[in-house]
């Protein structure tokens, strides 16, 4: 035999032994499943909102000016809103069956039918921004200098605007609190949406630009992601005390929990997702980062289905895309 041979020999026999085990890896934690074309999205693109029922998925293609809509079960773009001006949030309302958008020329507008057809429109001021819905299916909207809209979904009019110290970007709701990031004045604040007035303001000394956030109830915990310098910021949502902070991938727009698997999403346009695992309560470790594509800082998880879906930009020859992952239990 040739001697050369004699190490190959030896690792195929220890493979053998050992059931092949050393070359296998661990599984990835986020399994792309596969990539749904938006033909003609050009730009950048902003946040995304889900139809559960109806198994569709709405992206704000902010940078040409329209909405599209995915229809998950069959893999394609089934639609586009065009007229849109500069279109940001989106929520999903289910029980009127329609979608309202957030424009950055401050208007927001109430679509529904099938295909999705103009219902309304309101005017609230420059730069209407991220939406959530509160428990009663009334939509909040933040936009301005300093707002937080809510609106009465069936007048489709403003019933309480409460004021904010700057622009406010994510927000989270629990109940009647809402939790909102105003990086134009490098503070997170707390509403009392029901007051109408704030309840709470913690400046953020030495971190700018908290776009993104997260919330977990039950656990007491708000997450904000800063890009100036790229941290996650674990606080107590009832005192706003900073539990811990960590370095993460840079240029961050979306952070979401994952909380039957405890852990955080952190998409960046940097071109990665973040991960990140509780070790328990509130101590939370880097678990991996994966690769997605450059300025894919975008997206959604959606508990419900068990999938993450980022949204990636038009960068050069790769067409704009959703990306589908599938996390790994």
């Amino acid at each position: 035999m040739n001697r050369l041979a004699l190490p190959a020999l030896a690792m195929l026999l220890s493979a053998a032994l050992t059931g092949g085990a050393t070359a296998a890896g661990p599984p990835p934690l986020l399994t792309l499943e596969g990539t749904i074309a938006l033909p003609g999205v050009t730009g950048r693109i902003d946040h995304l909102a889900v139809d559960l029922a109806g198994r569709r998925l709405f992206v704000a293609a902010l940078g040409s000016n329209r909405v599209e809509v995915v229809d998950l079960r069959q893999g394609r773009r089934v639609q586009e809103i065009a007229g849109q001006s500069e279109p940001q949030g989106l929520a999903w309302l289910p029980d009127r069956r329609e979608l309202v958008v957030a424009s950055g020329d401050g208007r927001v507008g109430f679509y529904g039918g099938d295909p999705l057809k103009p219902l309304a429109m309101l005017k609230l001021g420059d730069d209407a921004d991220n939406v959530r819905v509160l428990a009663d299916g009334r939509p909040v909207v933040g936009y301005g200098a300093g707002a937080l809209a809510i609106l009465d979904a069936g007048r489709r009019a403003v019933a309480t605007t409460v004021t904010l110290p700057g622009h406010p970007e994510s927000f989270r709701i629990d109940g009647a609190r809402a939790y909102v990031n105003v990086p134009d004045a490098a503070r997170i604040v707390v509403a009392d949406l029901a007051a109408g007035r704030l309840v709470a303001d913690w400046p953020t000394p030495g971190a700018r630009f908290n776009f993104p956030m997260a919330l977990d109830a039950p656990q007491n915990l708000l997450a904000v992601v800063f890009r100036l310098p790229a941290r996650l910021r674990l606080i107590e949502a009832s005192s706003g005390r900073t539990l811990a902070t960590l370095p993460t991938c840079g240029d961050a727009d979306d952070l979401f929990f994952d909380l039957p698997r405890r852990r955080l999403y952190i998409m960046c346009g940097s071109g990665h997702v973040d991960i990140f695992q509780a070790a328990g309560g509130a101590d939370y470790r880097p678990l991996g980062r994966v690769g997605t594509r450059s300025g894919a800082r975008t997206g959604i998880f959606v508990p419900e289905q068990d999938r993450l879906y980022v949204a990636a930009r038009a960068n050069g020859a790769d067409p704009a895309q959703i990306l589908i992952y599938r996390p790994t239990p």
